[in-house]
């Protein structure tokens, strides 16, 4: 096996690597050297080669032999290579694409300096799936090093860094070289690669490199970044005119037209089915206008005076054609060129900083003066300042005052020593959240220098969290190293800090993309890694290879085994002093038998790491109940948030939400579908209808038929008839003994819905119908559909018609012969089917109602044709054999063997193509009917990072609301807005006042008097009590007075029929009260202790 690699002439080292089934590991010693290609020159020579290579790219080879294309291949043959791992990078590939990803693919990268931020940013490349990733380092393991860096453990002391971290690295994505270098780099050496990072250099050699970098022909991306105690810093620099393919990421905009105007300039305006994104300047371009065609040339046009639905054109229309109907209107994004200036010149002049946060807006040129005051620092005296040294803190200061003195006009107000002391103290430690914020920053940088995606930083980034310090001065005594791997952490924070840290008891709520991140952390900052701390974690999911590309905890073989056993084992192969345990249950109310009351009393702090938001409501309002900190956060591609939620100091996750996602109307989805994901929407319905409802609605009859009928009457309503008519049709009508019945059942679901249902659909509304106002129908938005005519030369049409047979006969049990993915026996087989003539029908029902939830029609006879159904179903059912069942499909979108993704895709660009709508590849059918959230390494590392950051000061337990920070970043523009988290809303009543956070508590299990003479002292006149949706009292009903001398518990019991388990102590009640003027008061949350 031939594996490329880089640097041929140097010293290069590669562990020895043994994957999982596998035989023997295999040391590989022969080195070719790799030329480099820049981004925009992926020539389809390079493809070639890339489909032929066996390392390096991630790319899956081709088989050797020429057999002929299956019917897939040939239906999603759209003449671009496949030569992506689709299952292994979904997430990825719905961020970037493919076009991206192959340049990624082609892409050698250098990351110098392997202490935490390093080992940070070559993981995320590794798992984005770069070709190679060589890691540079000259200096040994320290103990220090084990505050920051994951791939360390102490048998790796005094081993050289890139050696001691290749083989862990690798293990990331085989698809990937891994390569070292431990000599000292010379410039020539970076002409191999696209993009160089250092992370621990002085500056005096990074502008050496820079140049070299910024002058060579193709330029190559040169970044410099460090983390310095709670300071970070990030440049960078790829070239003299560097093009940004796409800055944003964004699917372009489009609209919908309405109307255009015969002026000058034009009025456009659209449909309000969507809000317009266009902004003045944009350029875009017409497609589909009837009437005004000399809009339709391709030719870009600059969008003014831009409103939510409508724009004006600087064209002059005047003399175009009368606008009559149609048309979409369509963004075109403009490539953008940047001029970077090295580092020598950037330095001098800097330019504009990326700022974060808006509070510390004079910070960015202050840090800018103290790293380089600090680079001074470390030439002069060859070392880093010591933490808790005054003297070496003046000097640093010193420094800086100096530097800025020479500055003349430019030179800054305030240099802020205090600030320069903590910079200064913390000037040696790298710490893991720090190193996996930045670690993500500079991943994704690197990965747009590479790609041209998204727009890069330019060209400064400085960051602090200095917040994150305890409020309480630290004395100097308590920097001092321990002789622990936390010594780095101990030297910002002090070891009374730490000692909280390792003490914590910690709950984790999910371990996938963001659980193995915070996990990592968490071990390698010591977080419940004492005597007194426990981690618990849980998820009730299991690994898939869709999570190996992000959820770097996890290998190939761990496939198919719990998502949180696989990952707390990761985390203590980081730590083994962490005391953690790994549970497989989904936290909600169905298991709180699991975490109990005592489970989340005893608990310091809650970090949520979860993908839904219902399951982050449940946890939120736990955590409101017994009061804990709960730190939140979430990603979505390039973007994500963290949410601060601290007992009494800011609000809860469930107090603000975003608005529900626009769901298209039925009638749209079923009959008027003008985009794809319409189609996809009714694509994935039929599917589940067809090959999982009927089936298991088949099978609830087939176990239990009087059961069945009875409750199939009991409902009596359009819905139970519909479903009576499917089971039927499925057992009787449709139903299939042979695999050519299948074949016939899908060539004739073809016919039903490509051409039959759409004659229907135009007989009833044809092309020049209109409505009661006399209006067109099919005005903007809806599309005339057009039939389609089966063809078993079009691939496409064969590919609906193998899926759906296929997956037809999977639930019938029938076997599934080879020849079906031959195009012409299919061909053959689908000849022998005979297609009746279709005849519309004038009774025809089609829902046009945008406001109608069912296609389902009542009738006042329902419960006739129901029973009349019954009887049918009886007979049919006598006709199959003993202990017949069907075998319903669950649709699984991450299996590209099952097909299930085929026959969606296959429904839905059939239809696409019925209204004219582009079509859609396999690929982004998944994303869409998948509901796929887009997904990279990046922005979770980041995420992760600034929520440990926050993570500190929880411990720490002092904090104000204005210590703490919320975020929202997006790494593609970049853009990040960090701000104070929102205050809870205060309830005052007479002298008293609480927040949501408050739960007023009552032992001794009180009767229903005491209570309302508990709330009475307060001014609080009780009307109503209820437990749940029960109702324990209201002043209304004269016979609740005879509860009053009852206990609340014993109420509980009696009236709401509930059982309290032997772990549950207390009963929650809520309380409508009004005050002496009658006014309503809405009151905490009151809890009964009975035991």
């Amino acid at each position: 096996m031939g594996i490329r690699r880089v640097f041929s002439s140097l010293s290069h080292y590669m562990l020895p690597r043994k994957r999982a089934g596998e035989g023997e590991s295999v040391n590989v010693s022969d080195c070719e050297s790799v030329k480099r290609q820049h981004f925009v020159c992926c020539t389809e020579n390079s493809n070639n080669q890339a489909k032929n290579s066996s390392g390096g790219l991630g790319i899956s080879n081709s088989s050797g032999n020429c057999s002929e294309p299956t019917v897939t291949d040939m239906a999603f043959d759209d003449g671009t290579p496949r030569d992506i791992d689709e299952d292994l990078h979904s997430r990825q590939l719905a961020v970037y694409g493919r076009e991206t990803m192959r340049r990624l693919f082609a892409s050698n990268v250098l990351v110098s300096g392997m202490q935490g931020l390093g080992v940070e940013i070559a993981k995320n490349l590794i798992l984005a799936g770069v070709k190679s990733v060589t890691l540079h380092d000259e200096g040994t393991v320290e103990l220090w090093d084990l505050s920051s860096n994951f791939v360390f453990t102490e048998k790796d002391l005094g081993k050289n860094r890139a050696l001691a971290s290749v083989q862990k690295l690798q293990e990331l994505n085989n698809a990937v070289t891994v390569l070292t270098l431990t000599a000292k780099l010379t410039k020539e050496q970076l002409s191999d690669f696209q993009a160089v990072v250092f992370t621990d250099i002085n500056l005096d050699s990074a502008t050496e490199f820079n140049d070299f970098c910024h002058n060579h022909q193709p330029p190559i991306a040169f970044i410099k970044t460090e983390v310095r105690g709670l300071f970070g810093s990030a440049f960078c620099d790829f070239g003299p005119a560097f093009t940004v393919v796409d800055v944003d990421g964004e699917e372009p905009h489009t609209g919908i037209i309405a109307s255009i105007s015969n002026d000058n300039p034009a009025l456009v305006a659209c449909v309000d089915d969507e809000r317009l994104e266009f902004q003045d300047g944009d350029l875009v371009v017409f497609s589909e206008v009837r009437g005004m065609t000399e809009l339709n040339d391709g030719k870009p046009r600059k969008v003014k005076s831009a409103r939510p639905y409508s724009f004006t054109l600087e064209d002059d229309t005047t003399n175009y054609g009368a606008y009559e109907r149609g048309g979409i209107v369509t963004q075109v994004k403009q490539p953008k060129v940047l001029n970077f200036k090295p580092l020598k010149e950037a330095l001098k002049d800097a330019g504009d900083f990326l700022l974060s946060d808006f509070s510390k807006f004079d910070r960015p040129p202050l840090l800018h003066l103290a790293f380089q005051a600090l680079d001074k620092f470390v030439s002069e005296l060859g070392r880093y300042p010591v933490a808790g040294s005054e003297e070496d803190a003046q000097k640093l200061i010193s420094i800086t005052s100096n530097m800025n003195e020479s500055l003349g006009d430019g030179k800054l107000d305030d240099i802020n020593p205090k600030l320069l002391r903590h910079f200064a103290f913390g000037a040696r430690a790298v710490l893991n959240p720090m190193a996996a914020m930045f670690g993500g920053i500079v991943g994704q940088e690197v990965m747009k220098a590479c790609s041209g995606k998204f727009h890069p930083l330019f060209q400064f980034f400085y960051f602090d969290s200095v917040e994150s310090l305890p409020t309480e001065p630290i004395d100097p005594s308590d920097f001092r190293p321990l002789n622990t791997r936390y010594d780095a952490q101990i030297s910002v924070f002090g070891s009374k800090l730490q000692k909280k840290l390792e003490d914590a008891k910690t709950f984790v709520v999910g371990s996938g993309a963001l659980g193995c991140e915070f996990l990592k952390n968490l071990a390698l900052m010591g977080v419940s890694c004492g005597s007194s701390g426990k981690l618990t974690i849980t998820d009730d999911d299991v690994i898939e290879k869709s999570n190996l590309s992000r959820q770097f905890l996890f290998r190939d073989w761990n496939i198919g085994q719990p998502k949180s056993t696989v990952a707390a084992s990761a985390a203590l192969a980081i730590n083994p002093k962490l005391h953690i345990e790994a549970l497989q249950n989904r936290v909600g109310t169905e298991t709180e038998n699991v975490f109990h009351d005592t489970f989340w009393e005893n608990i310091s702090v809650v970090v949520n790491a979860l993908d839904n938001v219902n399951a982050r409501l449940y946890v939120d309002q736990r955590c409101l109940y017994f009061q804990k900190p709960l730190l939140e956060s979430g990603t979505l591609g390039a973007k994500c948030n963290t949410q601060m939620v601290i007992p009494h100091l800011t609000e809860n996750y469930g107090a603000s939400r975003d608005p529900p996602e626009k769901q298209a109307p039925m009638c749209t989805v079923h009959s008027f579908p003008h985009n794809i994901d319409h189609c996809l929407t009714w694509a994935r319905s039929e599917f589940e209808g067809l090959l999982e409802k009927t089936p298991a609605e088949a099978n609830a009859y087939l176990s239990n038929p009087a059961e069945y009928a009875s409750a199939t009457r009991n409902a009596g309503d359009a819905q139970a008839r519909d479903n009576l008519e499917r089971v039927i049709e499925c057992l009787d009508r449709e139903r299939c003994e042979s695999f050519q019945d299948c074949i016939t059942w899908a060539r004739l679901k073809f016919e039903d819905y490509f051409a039959n249902r759409v004659k229907q659909l135009a007989f009833t509304f044809p092309e020049d119908a209109a409505t009661s106002t006399g209006a067109p129908f099919w005005s903007a938005p809806k599309r005339f559909p057009r039939p389609l005519q089966f063809s078993t030369s079009d691939p496409s049409h064969l590919h609906f018609i193998m899926a759906g047979s296929i997956l037809r006969a999977e639930t019938f049990g029938i076997p599934i012969p080879d020849w079906v993915r031959n195009p012409k026996k299919l061909s053959e087989a689908i000849d022998q089917v005979i297609v009746p003539d279709f005849q519309p029908r004038k009774d025809a029902k089609i829902v046009t109602d945008e406001k109608a939830t069912s296609l389902a029609t009542a009738s006042v006879d329902d419960a006739a044709v129901i029973n009349d159904l019954i009887s049918k179903l009886e007979k049919c059912c006598q006709a199959l054999p003993p202990n017949f069942r069907m075998k319903p499909i669950q649709f699984e979108k991450d299996d590209d063997t099952n097909y299930h993704m085929d026959l969606i895709a296959a429904l839905a660009n059939m239809r696409a193509r019925n209204y004219s709508i582009p079509e859609v590849d396999k690929l982004k059918a998944k994303f869409i009917a998948g509901r796929i959230i887009p997904a990279i390494a990046t922005s979770t590392a980041m995420a992760t990072g600034l929520v440990c950051l926050e993570l500190y000061k929880v411990i720490d337990g002092s904090h104000k609301v204005e210590d703490y920070r919320n975020t929202f970043a997006n790494l593609a523009l970049p853009l990040f807005s960090i701000a104070e988290p929102v205050a809870p809303k205060v309830v005052k009543h007479q002298d008293m006042s609480w927040t949501v956070w408050d739960r007023w508590i009552i032992k001794n299990n009180p009767t229903l008097r005491e209570l309302l003479k508990w709330l009475s002292d307060k001014g609080l006149n009780a009307y109503s009590i209820s437990f749940g949706s029960c109702l324990l009292y209201n002043s209304m009903f004269p016979r609740h007075k005879d509860r009053m001398d009852k206990k609340i518990a014993d109420l509980v019991r009696d009236v709401a029929k509930v059982e309290l388990p032997a772990y549950r102590n207390h009963v929650d009640v809520v309380v409508a009260c009004e005050d002496d003027e009658d006014n309503d008061v809405d009151i905490p949350q009151i809890s009964i202790y009975f035991r």
